[in-house]
């Protein structure tokens, strides 16, 4: 395994771990999953580059189309919780009184 492809790996397991094990807020939970995907983004724009195909160069934008979608649809989330339960706090919510 090269040096950029553990960087981006651990990067990636790194974001993946911050999620799995730190869960008390929700604005935590979403700077980790904003982490994962730009350690996704540059990893796919590191292998488009190496591989030299023109084909392949509009995956790594597709890919951060769609991250910024979900992190407007997060950060509505966030707010969205904000509003009606006075704090981001994930233990405080439940999806059985919704």
């Amino acid at each position: 395994m090269t040096p950029v492809h553990f960087t981006f790996s651990s990067a990636f397991m790194l974001g993946l771990t911050g999620l799995a094990l730190h869960r008390t807020h929700l604005l935590s939970a979403l700077l980790c999953l904003e982490g994962m995907m730009l350690s996704l983004f540059i990893a796919l724009s590191v292998w488009a580059l190496q591989l030299s195909t023109v084909s392949f160069s509009a995956s790594p934008l597709l890919l951060l189309a769609f991250s910024a979608c979900e992190a407007s649809a997060g950060l509505a989330l966030l707010v969205a919780t904000a509003r009606t339960h006075g704090s981001d706090h994930l233990q405080s919510l439940n999806l059985l009184q919704c």
